[in-house]
């Protein structure tokens, strides 16, 4: 017997199946990375394919934090293995170093007391908790970079840095001048441009200023180190183009078509620096020496 088509009208239509697309494939496995030995990357050297050939135009740099022992030593190294000169110190009055308890730090002289020296202090004072906070790591650090903590209104610009021959980044800054500083701290930042007001500008020599906040810690210096060597790179690939383009004529003293066109360039590449780098806020000021 025929179905009744006024029934097959009333009936629930079956539903068609739906075609499920493949899952994609799995992503291709990550190489391992190699991981460095110390917290603070004393043992993490930064990649060598950002490092500037000796053939191009290098703008000379300056690090700052306030005991320069941790951020600014950081920041010089990632510099100095760019093959960019570097120098660094730090604003405080003494050097300042965590001790056994907060009311306790450990307190050195700037410009004397070697790495080195804290470095055993510190080892023959209680050697398991310095090696479990960083220090001793920090320290050994430090201590390949150059001799000792450097105050930086100490520094004299200008005055030649003869004896820092075996410092880290040390060719180019012989004549005691740098284009760029990079500070770690806003309050490094106040003391750095207050102190070249200080100071007069006696050479007329124009010098950028930044301030890239990091938090005084192993782990963050060493993300702050990096984001230092960016903008370096960026600003130093800007004035080799400009001095290509224009000639060198008046660029330390801040004067010619390549140095304005230069100056002129800091404020973008500081803002696409910083939506690169959206955790880390930054300061500029243009200062003379």
């Amino acid at each position: 017997m025929s179905a009744d088509p006024r029934l097959a009208r009333s009936r629930p239509q079956q539903q068609q199946p739906v075609a499920v697309p493949p899952p994609p494939p799995p992503p291709p496995p990550m190489e391992p990375q190699p991981i460095g030995m110390g917290m603070d990357g004393a043992n993490d050297a930064p990649a060598s394919s950002a490092a500037v050939p000796d053939n191009k135009y290098k703008l000379k740099f300056c690090t700052v934090c306030a005991s320069n022992q941790n951020r600014s030593m950081e920041a010089h190294l990632q510099l100095a293995a760019a093959q960019l000169p570097t120098i660094s110190f730090g604003t405080g009055s003494l050097v300042r170093l965590p001790g056994p308890t907060i009311h306790q730090p450990n307190v050195y002289n700037f410009n004397s007391t070697t790495y080195r020296a804290i470095h055993q202090e510190l080892s023959s004072q209680n050697a398991q908790l310095y090696t479990q906070n960083g220090l001793l790591n920090m320290l050994g650090r430090n201590l390949t970079i150059k001799g000792y903590p450097e105050r930086f209104q100490d520094w004299v610009p200008g005055r030649p840095r003869l004896d820092h021959a075996e410092d880290q980044g040390a060719p180019g800054t012989e004549a005691g001048v740098v284009d760029i500083i990079f500070t770690c701290e806003e309050r490094c930042f106040d003391a750095v441009l207050e102190d070249l007001h200080n100071k007069g500008g006696k050479l007329n020599r124009p010098v950028h200023v930044f301030n890239v906040d990091i938090r005084d810690n192993h782990e963050e210096a060493l993300v702050g180190g990096k984001a230092i060597l960016d903008l370096a790179l960026s600003l130093n690939e800007a004035a080799g183009n400009e001095r290509e383009a224009y000639g060198q004529g008046g660029w330390d003293m801040g004067g010619g078509a390549a140095r304005q066109g230069f100056d002129e360039r800091v404020p973008d590449i500081l803002a696409a620096w910083q939506e690169r780098w959206p955790q880390m806020p930054a300061l500029w000021s243009l200062a003379w020496f």
